[in-house]
C-alpha cells in the first residue's frame, strides 16, 4: 500500500501550474481554468493510494480529506452542517442471508424460483431482519400515477397486501408517441419510481418485468445489481418508499405466468398503453418470498464548501460531482484489484475543485455558490439523496444546480452534451453561452435509456430544483464525431467500472474539460448575479414540484 502524498508539494505544484485557458468572466475581467491543475487532481484521486475511493474504507478518509483541503486552499468556507467541511451520511447496508425461498403458485401448480435466474429479489431496506410475504398477484400495467398527465394505472382500487406485476419504462416506449414524451423516458419509467409508487399504494411487493430494450440493459445487469448487497440512506420511515418485496422477473416467466392464468401477456401489454387501463388480477396466482436479512449501518461523508453571496447569501447555486468509485474488488486479467475510477469520477471532482478556485479567485457573486463532492453515487445516488432529504441549504431557494459526472479527456469538442435534454430552462442559457464560444448543445442521443435519472443531480431534480447534467461532447476538433464516438465506445467497453479506468498521462488531453469548466463557470456566475429563478419546462414531471414552492422565492 502506498502512503497518501502530502498536499503541500501538490499545492506548490498547482500554484505554479501554467494557465491553459483564459476566458471572460460575466462579472468582468477574466478567469483562468488550468489543464495542469485538472490533470493533477485526477492523477492524485485516481492513484492507488486512494484505494478506489470506496465509501467507509481507508480510501474514503484519504479522499474526503484531500477534497476538503483543496476547497480550503481554493478560498472557500466550510459548507457542511455546524461549520464543518463534511455532511455525515449514514447508510443502511442490507444482505440476503443464504438462499431465499421464492415460489409462485398458479392454477394449482407450484413453481419454485431460483434467485438470479427467473427472478432477482432485493434485500429488504425496510429495517427488518426477516421477510415473509405470500400474496396474490395483480397486473398493474406500467404502475404509473401521473395526475398532470391524467394517468392512473391503479384507478383507485384498494391494492393493499397484493403484489403488483409492472412493466419497465413508460407507456409510450413501444409506439414512440403518447402522453409521456414518446421514446424519451420520464421518471415514471424508472424502476425506482415503480417501487416508490408501489409503497404509496400499500402493495406487499412489486415485480418488474424485465425486457432488454425498454430497460436499456440485459438480465445480467439486473441480476448483478439486485442480488448483491443493497444500500440506502437512513430514512425516518423507509416504508414510505420501499414495499416489503422489491424484485424483477424475467419476461419468459411473466409470459408463462399469464398463460397459466388464462391471460395473454402481449395483449395486456398493449392495453397498458391506454389511460383506460385498469388493474387485472392474474387468476388465482400468488407469489411467496421468505428470507433473512443481515443489516448494519455504515457512515460516509459528503464534502461541502461554500462561497457566501454578497447581497443574496440565502440563495444558492449548486455544483456537485460524486467522489466515490468501486474501491478494491476482484482482480482483472492483469491482476489489478484497485478500481481507480479516473474518468468516473475523478474528472468530475477535479472540475468541481477547479470551479471552486475560479469562483473564489474572481469577484464575489451576489448569490452564494456551494460546491459538493457526493458519496455513494455508485451505490444508488445515496450521498446526494441524503443531502436532498436533509438539505444544508433550502432546496426552495436553490436557484439551480450543475452535475458533473465522468468527463472525457479526449480534447476540445464543438458540442457539449445535455443528458435528458428537454427538462429545464437552463438548457436555453447553456445554448446562449455556447453560442458565444462557437459551440453547440448536443441532445441526449438515448433519451429512452433514462440517463437523466441515474446521476447525482436527480435527487434534487425530483424535489423541484432545476438541475443541468452535462457530459463531454463527441464532435471533437480533432477527428470529429467519428473519433468522439470511438473514444466513448472504447471507454465503455474496456474501462468503465473496470480496474482499467486509470489516469493516462501519455494520451489524455484536459483541454476539452477545461473548456467545459469555463462554460459551467459562466452559467453559474450569470445566475448568481441575477434575480432569475429558472424552472422546469411545462412538460417536465418536475415543473409542478418547483411551482409549489414559488412562495419561498422572491425576484
Amino acid at each position: 500500500m502506498k502512503h497518501l502524498p502530502s498536499t503541500l508539494p501538490l499545492l506548490a505544484l498547482l500554484a505554479c501550474a501554467p494557465a491553459a485557458m483564459q476566458t471572460p468572466s460575466p462579472a468582468g475581467g477574466t478567469i483562468t481554468v488550468s489543464e495542469a491543475r485538472l490533470a493533477e487532481h485526477v492523477r492524485t484521486l485516481a492513484s492507488d493510494a486512494f484505494l478506489g475511493r470506496g465509501p467507509a474504507t481507508p480510501g474514503e478518509t484519504r479522499t474526503v480529506e484531500y477534497i476538503a483541503e483543496q476547497f480550503r486552499a481554493a478560498g472557500l468556507q466550510p459548507g457542511g452542517p455546524n461549520g464543518g467541511w463534511y455532511q455525515e451520511v449514514p447508510l443502511n447496508q442490507s444482505d440476503v442471508v443464504g438462499t431465499p425461498a421464492l415460489t409462485m403458485n398458479v392454477a394449482g401448480r407450484r413453481i419454485d424460483l431460483i434467485q438470479g435466474e427467473q427472478v432477482a429479489v432485493r434485500a429488504s431496506m425496510r429495517g427488518v431482519d426477516q421477510v415473509d410475504v405470500a400474496a396474490p398477484l395483480v397486473f398493474l400495467g406500467y404502475g404509473v400515477k401521473a395526475p398532470e398527465r391524467n394517468w392512473d394505472d391503479f384507478k383507485g382500487q384498494d391494492l393493499r397486501g397484493k403484489i403488483g406485476v409492472v412493466l419497465i419504462n413508460d407507456p409510450d416506449f413501444e409506439t414512440g408517441e403518447g402522453d409521456f414524451g414518446g421514446k424519451a423516458m420520464t421518471y415514471y419509467g424508472r424502476w425506482t419510481y415503480k417501487y416508490e409508487e408501489g409503497a404509496r399504494q400499500g402493495l406487499a411487493g412489486v415485480l418488474i418485468v424485465h425486457e432488454t430494450a425498454p430497460a436499456s440493459y440485459g438480465w445480467a445487469t439486473v441480476k448483478n445489481s439486485n442480488t448483491n448487497t443493497m444500500f440506502d440512506i437512513v430514512r425516518r420511515d423507509p416504508t414510505e418508499v420501499h414495499p416489503p418485496v422489491e424484485a424483477w422477473m424475467q419476461r419468459d416467466l411473466a409470459v408463462e405466468l399469464f398463460r397459466a392464468a388464462g391471460l395473454d401477456f402481449e395483449a395486456l401489454k398493449r392495453q397498458a398503453r391506454s389511460r383506460e387501463f385498469r388493474p387485472v388480477p392474474i387468476g388465482d396466482a400468488t407469489f411467496a418470498a421468505s428470507y433473512r436479512v443481515r443489516r448494519q449501518t455504515i457512515r460516509s461523508r459528503n464534502v461541502m464548501g461554500r462561497l457566501p453571496g454578497t447581497t443574496h447569501a440565502g440563495e444558492t447555486v449548486l455544483y456537485g460531482g460524486h467522489w466515490d468509485h468501486l474501491g478494491v474488488g476482484a482482480p482483472d486479467a492483469r491482476g489489478d484489484s484497485i478500481y481507480n475510477g479516473a474518468v468516473d469520477n475523478a474528472t468530475g471532482v477535479a472540475a468541481v475543485i477547479e470551479l471552486a478556485r475560479a469562483f473564489a479567485a474572481g469577484p464575489r457573486p451576489q448569490r452564494s455558490i456551494v460546491f459538493a463532492a457526493w458519496t455513494a453515487e455508485e451505490k444508488g445516488l445515496l450521498g446526494s439523496e441524503y443531502y436532498a432529504a436533509n438539505p444544508v441549504y433550502p432546496l426552495e431557494t436553490t436557484v439551480a444546480g450543475f452535475n458533473i459526472d465522468a468527463l472525457a479527456p479526449t480534447g476540445p469538442a464543438r458540442d457539449l452534451l445535455v443528458v435528458g435534454y428537454g427538462q429545464s430552462e437552463l438548457e436555453d442559457q447553456l445554448e446562449s453561452a455556447l453560442r458565444t464560444r462557437n459551440r453547440v448543445v448536443a441532445r441526449d442521443p438515448s433519451p429512452e435509456a433514462g440517463y437523466f435519472y441515474r446521476s447525482d443531480h436527480f435527487p434534487m431534480a425530483k424535489r423541484g430544483v432545476p438541475m443541468l447534467y452535462v457530459d463531454s461532447g463527441e464532435d471533437l476538433l480533432v477527428g470529429g464525431v467519428a473519433a468522439g464516438k470511438a473514444a466513448d465506445t472504447d471507454y465503455r467497453t474496456r474501462r468503465y467500472h473496470q480496474a482499467a479506468d486509470e489516469y493516462d498521462a501519455g494520451t489524455w488531453s484536459f483541454a476539452g474539460i477545461a473548456q467545459d469548466v469555463a462554460v459551467l463557470h459562466q452559467l453559474g456566475m450569470q445566475l448568481a448575479n441575477s434575480r432569475a429563478w429558472p424552472n422546469y419546462r411545462t412538460a417536465s414531471e418536475f415543473r409542478s414540484v418547483r411551482d409549489r414552492t414559488a412562495g419561498a422565492r422572491t425576484r
